[in-house]
């Protein structure tokens, strides 16, 4: 778990540097190279999961896929042209994002216990911050920030050691399902409560793109000054370790999934109203932790109910379909949705955060709204 995020934590928050910087790529060019990996998530886990559920073992793929996403990440750290390596990180993103639904997977038929299973969660974020703050060390040390290559290199050698260490996993066989496991995983749409659940996960995963998109901006424009931004953005993954680690089994055990994944997306909607009104600095720097207990109390409890809600035959199917949902069709139209609404409400180079962030925050209690009245648990 901590190896798989570390691979996305150590390119994702700092390869756009490289990319506007150094390659000299716009913005629209920059926002599509960052698009691979959503277009993967809409049709990539799918396919992995249904190979897992009834051709080959899960830790299998995982070794494979990251060895092969290892040697694209080599390639694409020496591409210089946008058409290339866009093509070099589509590919890249096709085989990464088959190993996320595949890790979970190999988690919940390895480990029944709900307490245990928090605790392997914690090291996603964890990680992701590790693999940041290593390689700002490095950078320090060695002067690679100018280039800014080093974090494909590091993403890399990172994968290696990810294949590697899937060799000691314990062995996870298919459960050998009949017929075509992710079209029965899709068959679950047909029961309510499921459905209720998907629509409401792919509206949260889209509209998580204002935080990621808007929120470096917003505090510097409300007076943050910028080299305090990553630490205040920070606050998240620590807040969203501690709470997967706390509050993750307790919440489930005491609330029910119904109630978990409402507070989760109500912790979404007070984030927004923060960033509505603007002020005090020191409100917006503490509503970070908002974040990360939202992305424990929904997205991650959400993949534990799709857990259980599903038949043991196809589950690899069903954490695919959730990710297809959130990591793919919710992010990629959420990055698109987003940079429209900022356009919209931007004169020159000004932005109206309130009417911005009031976007979200609507929709965000419209979900909270269906879950309350429609969702079961």
């Amino acid at each position: 778990m901590a190896l798989e995020y570390a691979v996305w934590g150590a390119w994702m928050p700092v390869l756009a540097a490289r990319l506007l910087g150094p390659l000299r790529f716009s913005g629209k060019q920059t926002g599509w190279i960052y698009a691979t990996l959503p277009l993967a998530c809409i049709i990539s886990p799918l396919i992995s999961g249904q190979i897992a559920d009834k051709w080959l073992n899960a830790e299998w793929i995982l070794v494979g896929a990251h060895l092969i996403g290892a040697a694209l990440l080599l390639i694409a750290a020496v591409q210089t042209r946008f058409a290339v390596l866009f093509v070099v990180m589509f590919l890249y993103s096709v085989f990464y994002a088959a190993t996320l639904p595949l890790v979970n997977a190999v988690l919940f038929a390895n480990v029944t216990d709900a307490a245990w299973q928090g605790k392997v969660f914690m090291w996603a974020p964890i990680a992701w911050a590790i693999a940041g703050y290593f390689l700002t060390g490095w950078r320090w040390t060695f002067k690679t920030a100018e280039k800014g290559r080093d974090c494909l290199f590091l993403a890399a050698a990172l994968s290696v050691i990810m294949a590697a260490s899937c060799l000691a996993l314990p062995s996870t066989p298919p459960a050998g399902a009949g017929g075509t496991p992710v079209l029965k995983a899709m068959t679950m749409l047909q029961n309510t409560n499921f459905l209720v659940f998907m629509i409401v996960s792919l509206v949260a995963g889209g509209l998580m793109q204002f935080y990621f998109l808007c929120s470096a901006r917003f505090m510097m424009d409300t007076g943050i000054t910028g080299r305090n931004v990553p630490a205040a953005m920070a606050i998240a993954q620590v807040v969203q370790a501690a709470a997967t680690y706390y509050l993750l089994n307790k919440f489930i055990g005491s609330f029910g999934f119904k109630w978990t994944l409402t507070i989760g997306a109500a912790a979404w909607f007070l984030l927004y109203l923060v960033y509505v009104a603007s002020k005090p600095r020191a409100l917006i720097v503490v509503s970070q932790s908002l974040h990360g207990l939202a992305y424990v109390l929904f997205i991650i409890a959400g993949q534990i109910f799709a857990n259980v809600a599903s038949p043991p035959e196809i589950r690899s199917s069903v954490q695919a379909l959730v990710f297809a949902a959130t990591t793919g069709v919710g992010l990629f139209l959420g990055t698109q949705f987003a940079g429209v609404v900022m356009d919209i409400f931007r004169k020159e180079d000004r932005f109206n955060w309130r009417a911005i962030f009031s976007v979200p925050a609507v929709i965000m209690f419209a979900s909270i709204i269906a879950l309350v009245m429609l969702f079961k648990g």
